[in-house]
């Protein structure tokens, strides 16, 4: 036991990531984002569920039957998650402008539905927090999304 705990401090010193992240794989990290914020208000919306396969298609470059499968796999990835962490540790290789472009899909994923949850805006704004999206993005990635869909 003394020896796990040493190991485990000496990966820490380190600054080894010890997420338990096997392997990264952002388009499902995504993908679970997506499906966070259409889940956050408890509600099951056909539009929510719409948007969210039409801006994974775009954002990731998928088919439709791709895209689908990808969603498949984070409704169950997303069911068993305990944080938003688990998700936006996999995407530190992201740039700014496609961090923006995460963001602006999950405001378009909330705002489907014509409302938008204080529930799904917590999640975009941890998610935007921990993606170390600038606040004044971050606003703006919530007007162009509101704009966009009135």
């Amino acid at each position: 036991m003394l020896n796990s705990i040493t190991k485990l401090f000496k990966q820490l010193l380190e600054g080894n990531d010890l997420s338990n992240h096997a392997h990264s794989d952002p388009n499902l990290a995504i993908a679970c984002l997506l499906c966070e914020v259409a889940g956050a208000d408890h509600e099951l919306d056909e539009r929510e569920e719409a948007a969210k396969l039409t801006l994974l298609s775009r954002l990731l470059g998928l088919e439709e039957s791709n895209a689908q499968v990808l969603l498949s796999r984070a409704r169950t990835q997303s069911n068993q998650s305990t944080s938003l962490y688990d998700f936006t540790s996999q995407l530190r290789e992201l740039t700014q402008e496609t961090r923006f472009e995460l963001i602006k899909a999950m405001w378009q994923v909330a705002n489907a539905d014509g409302d938008i949850d204080p529930l799904e805006d917590s999640v975009i704004r941890k998610t935007a927090e921990l993606l170390y999206v600038d606040h004044s993005e971050f606003i703006r990635a919530k007007l162009s999304a509101t704009k966009d869909q009135s």
